[in-house]
């Protein structure tokens, strides 16, 4: 795997190689940039705070000006009537200039110091995660908040960051010739497990979510395709398990989550019943937000109505965040939704190829899995939007409203552009399977 490369022997010669080629002499001549003995270009002003690759940076920018635009517009009946027309611009984009900052300062941190975030984070979220199970801030019926007065925020998104730092973390120092080892699955299984085993109850959708990133990951990693294998066959049971509890055990107390999942599963996969296609019988109050987010899809007529004109924001209670990519869609048409979906994809892909060139394995390890994260998140959100799975309550990453999901998924991007940084620094890096600090690996 191109993950996986081995430290080329730096020169002791004082003389640097990059700065005495003639393509250097003449870059200095002309008064440009010259490039470090790392290999990462010094930027001067302005540029010096946006380093790394540029790409990502391009993707966030533009992720962030879509999220301005179509969360002002999804809110906007809102605004209108409390008679504050500017809060929901304001409030978004005092966020996103935060979330900007926090990016800026997050990726100018060497990605090796990310090592020490699962001893701090992981006890802290787990801790979180019990008082909210216990005491949480209910909205729509789900705990899944703690509400500290000045601030209200989700114990779930730091907990996602923190199991996928760990497993990171697990899996570098995991990798030996054969393939990682079989310990390290064990690992990642309790401590993915005992997270997952507090969301699960608040919160499924993400729980799974986070489960099926760290599953990815272990496959990325080189995790025996037999313990992935016997993993798939007790989750297919569990997935079983909780379908019967659904429908059995009691609607109240640790389970009164069951009645809105067995609802949800009902109306997506009940059979289609002639009746309900008919229009002067169809219940539109059924499903309501479903149904509304498929008349925003099919009345934007392929081209959109442009930003502003949305119609059916003012029936959708969670246009802003949950169903904003069938608003998106209302409003700028299919070529809106191809760019949205485009970007995530750059990202993927830009985050494939940084973590190619990384000579270490905890750095790729990281970029992987958190875009991953926020790639999945994306294309659930989409999928619900669009009606091909059912509701979840998963906003849309850097797009939809939010404070403090809006600020850690910018902590996210902030961690995968300082591995970039880290990557671009190595130079044509011999190819090799592994990198040298790990135990029991030997270099081909």
């Amino acid at each position: 795997m191109g993950f996986f490369r081995k430290s080329t022997p730096h020169s002791e010669s004082t003389s640097s190689p990059i700065t005495d080629s003639p393509k250097a002499q003449i870059a200095l001549e002309e008064g440009a940039a010259a490039p470090s003995p790392q290999g990462e270009t010094k930027r001067t002003g302005i540029g010096s705070l946006f380093m790394g690759d540029r790409v990502i940076w391009v993707v966030f920018f533009f992720l962030c000006i879509i999220s301005l635009i179509e969360v002002y517009s999804a809110a906007s009946t809102l605004a209108y009537k409390s008679g504050r027309f500017w809060d929901p611009l304001v409030k978004q984009a005092l966020f996103l200039a935060g979330g900007t900052v926090i990016v800026i300062i997050v990726h100018r941190i060497p990605c090796r110091m990310f090592k020490i975030l699962p001893v701090l984070l992981l006890p802290i979220s787990i801790v979180l995660l019990l008082v909210t199970l216990f005491s949480g801030a209910a909205t729509n019926d789900a705990a899944r908040w703690i509400d500290l007065g000045f601030i209200r925020f989700q114990p779930s998104e730091i907990a996602k960051g923190s199991v996928i730092i760990t497993e990171a973390l697990i899996l570098s120092r995991s990798q030996q010739q054969e393939g990682a080892s079989r310990k390290c699955f064990k690992y990642i299984l309790i401590i993915t497990g005992i997270v997952c085993a507090f969301i699960l109850p608040e919160n499924l959708s993400t729980a799974a979510l986070l489960f099926g990133v760290v599953v990815l990951m272990m496959f990325i990693g080189r995790v025996s395709l037999k313990q992935l294998g016997a993993l798939f066959g007790s989750l297919t049971l569990l997935v079983m398990l909780i379908v019967g509890l659904m429908f059995i055990a009691p609607k109240n107390g640790v389970f009164h989550r069951f009645s809105t999942w067995e609802e949800r599963l009902e109306s997506h996969f009940s059979p289609d019943d002639p009746k309900e296609d008919d229009p002067a019988t169809y219940d539109i109050d059924k499903g309501a937000q479903v149904a509304h987010a498929n008349i925003a899809i099919a009345s934007s007529n392929g081209i959109g109505k442009m930003p502003g004109n949305s119609v059916q924001r003012d029936f959708l209670s969670q246009a802003f965040s949950d169903f904003i990519f069938a608003v998106i869609i209302e409003e700028m048409g299919v070529t809106g939704a191809v760019v949205v979906v485009f970007l995530y994809i750059i990202l993927l892909f830009r985050a494939g190829r940084i973590s190619s060139r990384c000579e270490r394995n905890f750095p790729p390890f990281l970029a992987m899995g958190l875009t991953l994260l926020l790639v999945s998140q994306a294309v659930l959100n989409m999928m619900v939007a669009t009606g091909l799975f059912p509701v979840t309550g998963q906003p849309l990453p850097l797009i939809s409203r939010g404070g403090t999901s809006t600020l850690i998924n910018c902590a996210y991007i902030g961690m995968i552009l300082s591995v970039s940084r880290y990557a671009k620094q190595v130079k044509e890096p011999q190819h090799t399977r592994f990198d040298g600090p790990m135990t029991e690996i030997k270099h081909q």
